[in-house]
C-alpha cells in the first residue's frame, strides 16, 4: 500500500463511494467463481467492465443500490432515521432487484416492523452474519466520519442491525466504518486495526482479531466469504498486499466467491486511501447504478461523486 495521505480529502471521500461502486460492478460478473477468476479473464492484468452473469458492463448490484438508499435517507432526513431507512430498503426489495441476499430478503419481506424484523429472523434462523451490512457501508461511513470514532462505529452498528441480527455483523461494520474514517482523514487504515479491535464487543473481539491479523490470508477462512468475517478479512488482505487501487481490486476479485461484495468493500477502502483519481476511467465511464422500486432512476459516476460530496459536507 502506498503512503496514505497523498490524496486530498475530497478525492478520498469520492474515492470511497465511487471506489466501492466500481468494485461492486467489476466483481459482479465473477460472483461464485473460483479463485483466480480475474487473472484467467484478464491475463495481462488490465481488467475491464466486462459484464456477464446477468449484469451489463459497469452495472452495480444490490451492494451499491442499498448504499445509495442509505445516503439519500441520511441526507433527506438530516441524520439517521432508522424507520425511514428500513422503509426505503423495503420499497427497493419490493421493486424486484436482480440480486438480493437471502438473509436481507427474508428480513425485508417478513412484514415485521423495522425494529423487530432482523432480530426475529436471527432468533428463528440462528444465522445472520452475512456480509450484507458491509457491502452498503461506504456512504454511511463518509457521512459519519467527521463525527469521530464513537459516533461512526455506533451508527454502523445501528444500520447493520436493521437487516442483520447477529452482533458479529454489527461489529464488522463498525470496524469498517472506523477504518474508512481513518483513511478519509489521511491515515493508514491498516495501522489502525489494532486500536479499533479494542473497541469491538468483547464477545467478538478474538474472532475479529484473528481475521484482521497481518498474517491472515483468504485461504485461512473457515467460512465462505459471503460471511462477514472473511469478507472484511479479504478486503484488508487485498489492501495490505498491493500498492495501487487497481491491484487491490484485482486481488479482491481473484479471491473468488462473493466477488461483488468483497470487491465493493475493498474498493471503498482502497478508494479512500488512493483517492478517486486512482480509479481508472475505463471503470468509471460505464459505471451505473439502477434503483429498483424508484422508477427508472439510474445513477452514474458524476451522480455518485456529487452524493459523496454532499455526505461529507452535511456531516
Amino acid at each position: 500500500m502506498k503512503h496514505p495521505g497523498s490524496a486530498d480529502r475530497r478525492d478520498r471521500v469520492t474515492g470511497a463511494v465511487v471506489g466501492s461502486a466500481v468494485g461492486d460492478a467489476l466483481g459482479a460478473p465473477f460472483e461464485f467463481g473460483p479463485a483466480g477468476v480475474y487473472t484467467a479473464r484478464f491475463p495481462d492484468g488490465v481488467g475491464t467492465m466486462c459484464g456477464g452473469g446477468g449484469w451489463d458492463p459497469g452495472e452495480a448490484t444490490d451492494d451499491t443500490q442499498m448504499a445509495v438508499l442509505v445516503a439519500e435517507s441520511l441526507l433527506e432526513r438530516g441524520g439517521l432515521d432508522l424507520p425511514d431507512l428500513f422503509g426505503r430498503f423495503r420499497r427497493w426489495a419490493a421493486g424486484g432487484p436482480k440480486d438480493i441476499g437471502l438473509q436481507t430478503a427474508d428480513v425485508l419481506t417478513s412484514g415485521e416492523p423495522w425494529d423487530l424484523a432482523a432480530a426475529l429472523h436471527f432468533q428463528v434462523s440462528g444465522r445472520a452474519a452475512g456480509n450484507g451490512s458491509l457491502m452498503r457501508a461506504a456512504t454511511s461511513a463518509v457521512y459519519f466520519a467527521r463525527a469521530g470514532r464513537e459516533a461512526t462505529m455506533g451508527a454502523a452498528r445501528r444500520i447493520a442491525a436493521l437487516t442483520h441480527g447477529d452482533r458479529a455483523a454489527w461489529e464488522g461494520t463498525a470496524v469498517l466504518h472506523e477504518l474508512l474514517r481513518v483513511a478519509l482523514d489521511g491515515g493508514d487504515p491498516l495501522a489502525a486495526v489494532a486500536g479499533v479491535l479494542g473497541l469491538v464487543h468483547e464477545d467478538h473481539r478474538a474472532r475479529w482479531a484473528a481475521v484482521l491479523a497481518p498474517d491472515w490470508h483468504p485461504d485461512s477462512a473457515t467460512e465462505f466469504n459471503g460471511a462477514v468475517w472473511p469478507c472484511l478479512g479479504t478486503a484488508l488482505w487485498a489492501l495490505r498486499t498491493t500498492r495501487t487501487y487497481e491491484d487491490a481490486l484485482a486481488a479482491a476479485v481473484d479471491a473468488g466467491g462473493d466477488t461483488d461484495t468483497v470487491a465493493a468493500v475493498t474498493g471503498g477502502l482502497a478508494g479512500a486511501v488512493y483517492g478517486c483519481g486512482a480509479v481508472p476511467a475505463r471503470w468509471t465511464d460505464p459505471l451505473h447504478v439502477p434503483l429498483p422500486g424508484y422508477g427508472n432512476r439510474v445513477l452514474r459516476t458524476p451522480g455518485l461523486v456529487a452524493l459523496a460530496e454532499r455526505l461529507d459536507s452535511a456531516s
